[in-house]
């Protein structure tokens, strides 16, 4: 008898078979796997190491450690409910919320949808008549709208990966007032020397470029895309709808622990990395895969305590918010993707006295941008951390990094421009917003 299949029959009395879950019942499959391995002839060193690491996950369930290890924060439970309240959740009101019939998603372009800091980064572009600029950052085409009517005879050409955005662009470019003087571009900042060549569009040809970084509203609002900790679905993240990489929910199920606390330390700031990148693997060992926006979410709150935290605005926040944001920025090599967009503007698209714009959203992104505008960029300014587990390329050379010792920018501000209270009042997304404008000096 395999000593799996021993140690099996051990946690068995705490865990005995559950016939209400036929197929379902995480004892009843690791009977199976250890009743597999029982024959010597069928013994499989990797099969035996995972079943062992399923047993030691159903040990600590069944001992109870995680209630031991993590106290609770709150003194309610799950059955702390008086005669009254239970006939107030059972009854057809409260309950008509949850089996009502399900609306489709409204179109994206007819999701709202409001550009921040729109008319400060026009002011800093000052577009001209018959210039050329481009949105790299289309999204739901806010900023490239009120760049093309700011100014007649300008041309923008818009870019994004996100395939839903790239259909905007299409129809945008379809209407009267923007026909021919709106070119989308589907790909990544990465792919845009190649899709430039394609369009037989020169070097330094552009006098003006924009950046909005992050998720668009869009994205985080529809539920399948698996942005938002506020609508369940799929954890996929991919700004690119699965054209390339890896889903969030596939990186879960693969990573090691080690990389994971380290892609949450850096990419999400989060102080409790190492406990929740334990927790994830743990349960990945006993419950095989998270595969839910709700299910990574509820897991980071329970390992957490499921008070609410404040962010750096002071600003009531899920506790798993930062893992949503390291998870996000990992799988699609974001900050990856905004040094090489920077290194871009400075020797690909814009000529001479030509103007950026850059609007981030939190501190790595801001980090960067602040870097490549001071001259202070560095080899080892973008994380190599998501080269692990994806196919992309390097971004930069050390040759051309020397080049960016000196500073080829002069800035048009002094401090970096924030929102004022009247558009935070407006756009509640946009509070955490930073605006830097340059003009690219040679």
């Amino acid at each position: 008898m395999s000593a799996p299949y021993k140690r099996f029959l051990n946690v068995l009395e705490k865990w005995p078979a559950e016939k209400t879950k036929v197929g379902r019942d995480l004892g009843e499959q690791i009977r199976k796997q250890a009743a597999r391995l029982k024959d010597a002839s069928s013994q499989n060193s990797a099969a035996a190491e995972q079943l062992n690491r399923q047993i030691d996950a159903l040990e600590r369930l069944s001992n109870n450690v995680y209630a031991k290890k993590y106290t609770r924060r709150f003194e309610s439970t799950a059955t702390g409910l008086t005669a009254a309240q239970c006939n107030q959740v059972l009854s057809s009101e409260f309950l008509q919320p949850y089996t009502a019939t399900a609306t489709p998603s409204p179109p994206a372009e007819a999701a709202l949808h409001v550009p921040v800091l729109c008319e400060t980064a026009i002011e800093y572009l000052q577009p001209v008549p018959g210039g050329k600029y481009i949105d790299m950052t289309f999204g739901a085409g806010g900023h490239t709208r009120r760049l093309l009517d700011s100014c007649p005879g300008t041309t923008v050409y818009a870019l994004d990966r996100d395939p839903v955005a790239h259909q905007l662009a299409q129809r945008m470019s379809q209407e009267q007032n923007y026909e021919g003087r709106l070119i989308p571009m589907l790909g990544k900042f990465s792919d845009l020397p190649q899709l430039l060549q394609t369009l037989h569009v020169p070097p330094r040809s552009f006098d003006g470029m924009l950046f909005d970084f992050g998720c668009s509203s869009m994205q985080f609002d529809e539920a399948a895309r698996g942005f938002s900790i506020a609508h369940n679905g799929p954890l996929d993240m991919r700004m690119d709808c699965g054209r390339g990489g890896v889903s969030a929910a596939d990186v879960l199920a693969r990573i090691e622990e080690a990389d994971l606390a380290r892609i949450l330390r850096v990419y999400g700031e989060e102080k409790a990395a190492k406990k929740i990148a334990r927790a994830i693997v743990e349960a990945r060992n006993a419950l095989q895969r998270i595969e839910t926006t709700r299910q990574l979410a509820d897991l980071v709150a329970a390992v957490l305590g499921e008070g609410q935290r404040m962010d750096k605005l002071q600003r009531p926040s899920h506790v798993a918010t930062k893992t949503f944001q390291a998870l996000r920025i990992f799988v699609n090599n974001e900050l990856n993707e905004i040094n090489y967009g920077m290194l871009l503007a400075q020797e690909l698209l814009l000529r001479a006295q030509g103007r950026l714009v850059a609007i981030t959203f939190h501190s790595l992104e801001d980090t960067i941008v602040k870097r490549h505008l001071n001259g202070n960029v560095i080899e080892g300014v973008a994380n190599p951390l998501p080269l692990k587990y994806s196919g992309h390329g390097l971004t930069h050379d050390p040759q051309l990094m020397e080049s960016f010792v000196r500073s080829n920018w002069r800035q048009l501000h002094r401090h970096v421009i924030l929102p004022d209270a009247s558009e935070i009042a407006r756009n509640s997304r946009s509070r955490s917003a930073k605006l830097r404008a340059a003009v690219k000096i040679k």
